[in-house]
């Protein structure tokens, strides 16, 4: 599993907030600052579920198409924990590892994660005794989730194809102007 730095994490928080407002995604949408994604960079999104979280504009991509099918809180609550692992205050660790179980693990999670009671109760009792490794578990089971079940149906989604001819629609009528 790929681990983030803090500043990614917190970077892509940031930008993925206010980018889960939107429900529908394409070329446009995935755009970050002033760059697009590239052909390439988009073919390389289907070597491995890896090379698309390590994409700024995959992540964003993939984040809009898991709110398209209303089950973005698997990859908000990816996002957390890396988050989450960088917390460097004990202090802090605590109050933390509430808010991600209040708002992802509990029962009556406002978002709730698909994973199994052992997870969830192994989770819940590492809540007892904070550490930064106390969602491993649980990052993982949803980590392997997106890349058994999203990610492939990512790839076979309408929207990635559209994003992908596109940008060769592009690349064609550049090529064709020089």
């Amino acid at each position: 599993m790929m681990l983030f730095s803090l500043s990614r994490a917190k970077e892509l928080k940031a930008k993925l907030g206010s980018f889960l407002q939107k429900p529908d995604w394409s070329l446009a949408s995935c755009k970050i600052g002033k760059t697009r994604p590239t052909l390439e960079q988009c073919m390389r999104w289907k070597e491995s579920f890896e090379k698309l979280l390590s994409s700024k504009h995959g992540l964003m991509a993939f984040t809009a198409f898991l709110v398209s099918e209303f089950s973005e809180e698997n990859i908000a609550f990816y996002v957390a924990c890396e988050d989450f692992r960088s917390t460097k205050s004990a202090a802090k660790l605590a109050a933390k590892a509430q808010r991600i179980y209040d708002e992802f693990i509990c029962t009556d999670a406002p978002r709730e994660v698909n994973i199994d009671h052992e997870t969830r109760d192994i989770t819940r009792a590492n809540l007892k005794d904070p550490s930064t490794s106390c969602f491993d578990m649980a990052q993982h089971r949803i980590y392997l989730l997106m890349a058994k079940d999203c990610y492939p149906r990512f790839l076979r989604s309408p929207a990635y194809k559209d994003l992908i001819s596109q940008l060769r629609a592009k690349c064609t009528s550049i090529s064709k102007k020089a």
